[in-house]
């Protein structure tokens, strides 16, 4: 098992279980996280910044 660190950016969604929906497969194409956090909102943009920790076989 690796870790890795990882950075993405993501659109914003309309209610929280659809930005939670994003969220995850946009981690699971890295790996399995396991942690998150949002980093940054760019409201102009709409988009999120996050910033995980994701393991991989």
């Amino acid at each position: 098992m690796t870790t890795h660190f990882i950075t993405a950016e993501i659109t914003m969604q309309e209610s929280v279980a659809d930005l939670h929906q994003e969220i995850s497969a946009t981690l699971s194409n890295y790996g399995q996280p396991l942690r998150w956090a949002v980093t940054s909102i760019d409201a102009q943009q709409q988009t999120l910044a996050l910033e995980a920790v994701v393991t991989t076989d």
